[in-house]
């Protein structure tokens, strides 16, 4: 059986690895290699042994777990896990530096496990190319030390927080959005956990995606190293982490600030322990899904088809409109670049800003089925149009890039 790292809380919720932990031994080659590190006083040999001795899991191989885990690898950090469903794209490559241009198309833990063995062959690198969800959180996080959270959904961000307060795992967490990003240390002894800052999610399409949004390519790489540099020091127990702080970055000033984040007792996962298993977090977050049949339900279970007054219609459902002759107007709201990159046949492109202007061009008794990347700028676009007289529109679920993945993978994702 191998030694565990065992955290106790010292200091500013700061963890250290029990003094009483066997370590494992460095050979000739890794000596020469982190030789650098083991100069530092603070870190030494031992702490050099301790991050070898370290499990660390990645949720996200992206624009957040692309750096972290490639310093980390360099560090010495003796295992890694990588966890990701999806496979890279070209949009991907201007942030998530763990990919190049021949990895197109294959599995984004695969890329990264060849990028991460060629960073440092003495790492163990586990793969999990798959979601992680509220049937397999647990275990799979379990045999980790500490979760580096690089996840880009509010889904997944709640469900790995809850995970890592129910088994008491240090969640080091990072989001980024157009051009601004945070970092925290949550779930640590004595320290606030995602919930006790976010109590609830956002409503369904608030908060666009970096999908929708865009961002910096710089900037996950900014968020991503802080990352790191807290996974290291939770490790070697060095300084004070940022349990109990957000750390808020806006690179258009290049201005960094910290606010005061305490533990709230009445926070359902950290305070009172009310919530004691994992939920549904699709369903906690209102994120609509589609079913086994292909048909859209919302978070509730209710049938949501195109009849319905949720107005959301599948790309599959779409296609077989199409196919059967019954051709809707196709109103893409997407931007020009968007459009000249990948487009449905007939589609008509109004940008969302755009649409108010071109109202009197459309014709209110006419069925409109509206798309856009993802799904949620059409959505908008949708209650718009509704509210202004018109009866028979639909949002395209997932927009084109759900279209090209499950209809037509002729149409370039981006």
């Amino acid at each position: 059986m191998r030694d565990r790292v065992v955290f106790r809380s010292i200091g500013h919720a700061t963890p250290r690895l029990d003094p009483g932990l066997v370590l494992p031994d460095l050979t000739p080659q890794e000596l020469q290699r982190y030789s650098r590190h083991v100069r530092l006083a603070d870190i030494g040999l031992d702490g050099q042994r301790r991050l070898k001795a370290a499990r660390v899991l990645l949720v996200g191989a992206g624009g957040l777990g692309s750096p972290a885990a490639l310093y980390l690898a360099a560090a010495g950090v003796g295992h890694l896990g990588l966890v990701d469903p999806d496979t890279v794209e070209l949009s991907n490559l201007h942030r998530q530096l763990l990919h190049g241009t021949a990895d197109a198309g294959r599995p984004k833990v695969d890329s990264a496990a060849d990028r991460l063995a060629d960073v440092n062959p003495h790492v163990h690198v586990e793969r999990y190319p798959f979601r992680v969800t509220s049937a397999n959180a647990l275990e799979l996080l379990r045999g980790y030390d500490i979760v580096v959270d690089g996840t880009d959904n509010f889904q997944t961000r709640y469900l790995t927080n809850d995970a890592c307060v129910l088994l008491g795992k240090p969640n080091v967490y990072g989001s980024v959005f157009r051009f601004e990003g945070q970092a925290a240390v949550f779930a640590v002894p004595g320290g606030p956990c995602y919930r006790c800052l976010f109590r609830e999610p956002p409503p369904p399409g608030a908060v666009p995606t970096c999908e929708e949004a865009g961002v910096l390519g710089v900037l996950p790489g900014l968020v991503g190293m802080i990352q790191a540099t807290e996974t290291i020091k939770l490790i070697l127990g060095l300084g004070d982490t940022l349990a109990g702080r957000l750390l808020l970055m806006d690179t258009l000033a290049m201005r960094f600030r910290t606010i005061e984040v305490r533990p709230d007792p009445t926070c359902p996962m950290c305070g009172t322990r009310e919530i004691r298993e994992l939920q549904d977090y699709d369903a906690f977050c209102g994120v609509t899904t589609a079913g086994d049949d292909g048909r859209t339900t919302d978070a509730a279970g209710a049938d949501a088809g195109p009849d319905e007054p949720s107005g959301e219609l599948t790309p599959a459902e779409l296609a077989a409109r199409l196919a059967a002759g019954q051709a809707p107007l196709l109103l893409d709201v997407r931007e020009p670049y968007e459009h000249a990159i990948a487009r449905l046949p007939d589609a008509r492109l109004v940008p969302l800003g755009s649409l108010a202007g071109a109202l009197p061009t459309l014709d209110p008794a006419q069925e409109v089925v509206v798309l856009c990347h993802h799904g949620m700028r059409s959505a908008a676009a949708a209650s718009f149009l509704r509210e202004h007289g018109f009866r028979r529109v639909w949002n395209l679920t997932g927009g084109i890039d759900r279209w090209s993945r499950e209809v037509d993978p002729d149409v370039a994702r981006y």
